[in-house]
């Protein structure tokens, strides 16, 4: 029996990231020997077990043959005859698919360690084709090391073309699919994953709502990108410059769906696409099973994003409605990320990137300005039920009226 350090661990020490997690191959053994060794087993498809102190996953090597579309379509055969080699062949990626020895030393048969060399994204051997989620964890990869200079090769993008063609990506499931996406949100460059996607034309089969902005005109005015889904991307990439947060990345994502509801007469003006949105975004929040959390900021981000590029121009009265539709009275935790969905909609225009944008601080001086009134701030003797409600309403407008002088926003 032997073990190796394989995968990530290898790729992110010679990069020189943080090792987040180890994972490791096990070869010459079998399931029931890593039981006696006191190893928990909690694969389903194929013998992983936990390591009885450290918690870390251990698998053992394995073969697989592909008998069915999608990527549960395999059979998989582990036996103590099984060489790292032939476990390693069966990987996505050649930087991916590198072990280290107990003593330190690099078993590199596919050609990682070049490649990590020349920044190069490339897959392993044919089977890459057999599974229609390795495209999402190559465009997920090109997100995660995109800042390191990472690209694609260009036989691994023509291979996955293929795969969108051949109709293999149709058998993606929505929870594998979201994983991905959820994963990718989370990366220092997640447009890049939307792009890859794109460029292999899997976006238009897994996100047909975002693939449907592109080639979609905008007002040159107010955005010199003109496309629609180039200003999208670029949003999302400035969302990523300013929070971690990955609801308010997925809202970025979202915000302009419905523009590509808008009738082909009226462009590139985009009248009523806030409202237009919201049948995309629950649509494709729907299929993808996108959690609440999200789903119910990206709505929220679409319909009122205009409503925040407006808000020095806003009366009080306008500004306490908006909130209470943000319902962040009741969830104070969204408004932070809804803001910065907001500010990314201003700087992912071309030119724009390092624009002041006053909206942000403006609501979040009137929302502090509300929420030093409560429920002590009013009579209860005086205001029950409506009238109590009314009340504090009237009391945080006047807070609000402190601050709120409309004027002309030189956003549009």
């Amino acid at each position: 029996m032997e073990t190796y350090l394989v995968g990530g661990a290898v790729r992110d020490a010679l990069l020189g990231l943080p090792i987040i997690e180890r994972d490791w191959v096990v070869v010459g053994s079998t399931p029931e020997q890593l039981l006696a060794l006191g190893y928990k087993p909690v694969g389903k498809d194929f013998p992983v077990f936990l390591h009885p102190e450290t918690g870390e996953e251990y698998a053992l090597a394995r073969t697989e043959r592909k008998t069915a579309p999608g990527y549960r379509g395999f059979t998989f055969h582990t036996d103590p005859a099984v060489t790292l080699e032939q476990d390693l062949q069966r990987r996505d990626l050649t930087i991916n698919a590198m072990v280290q020895t107990a003593q330190g030393e690099i078993l590199d048969p596919c050609n990682g360690q070049s490649d990590l060399r020349q920044k190069i994204l490339r897959h392993v051997s044919p089977a890459f084709s057999e599974d229609p989620v390795r495209i999402l964890r190559v465009a997920r990869f090109a997100a995660r090391f995109h800042h390191l200079g990472f690209s694609v090769a260009d036989e691994t993008l023509a291979l996955m073309r293929n795969m969108v063609s051949s109709g293999e990506t149709n058998a993606l499931v929505a929870e594998r699919v979201w994983q991905e996406c959820d994963r990718a949100l989370g990366e220092k460059n997640p447009h890049v994953f939307f792009d890859v996607l794109r460029q292999c034309g899997a976006l238009a089969v897994i996100f047909p709502e975002v693939d449907a902005l592109f080639g979609i005109p905008q007002p040159a005015q107010h955005h010199p990108e003109i496309d629609t889904g180039i200003h999208t991307l670029m949003v999302l990439h400035q969302c990523a410059l300013l929070t971690d947060d990955k609801t308010a990345r997925f809202a970025a994502l979202c915000h302009d769906l419905g523009k590509a509801l808008t009738p082909t007469m009226a462009l590139p003006r985009h009248i009523g696409h806030e409202q237009k949105s919201e049948k995309p975004v629950l649509a494709m929040c729907q299929r993808l099973g996108v959690p609440n959390e999200y789903r119910e900021l990206a709505l929220r981000v679409a319909v009122y994003h205009t409503h925040c590029h407006r808000a020095l121009e806003l009366r009080a009265g306008t500004i306490i409605e908006l909130f209470e539709n943000l319902d962040v009275f009741r969830r104070p935790q969204r408004l932070e990320p809804f803001l910065m969905a907001c500010e990314a909609d201003a700087r992912g225009r071309t030119g724009f990137e390092n624009c002041l944008y006053r909206p942000t601080a403006f609501l979040r001086e009137a929302f502090l300005l509300c929420d030093t009134i409560d429920s002590t701030s009013i009579d209860s003797s005086r205001f029950h039920g409506k009238a109590f409600g009314e009340e504090l309403r009237r009391l945080r407008i006047a807070a609000v009226s402190k601050i709120a002088q409309p004027e002309k926003n030189l956003h549009e």
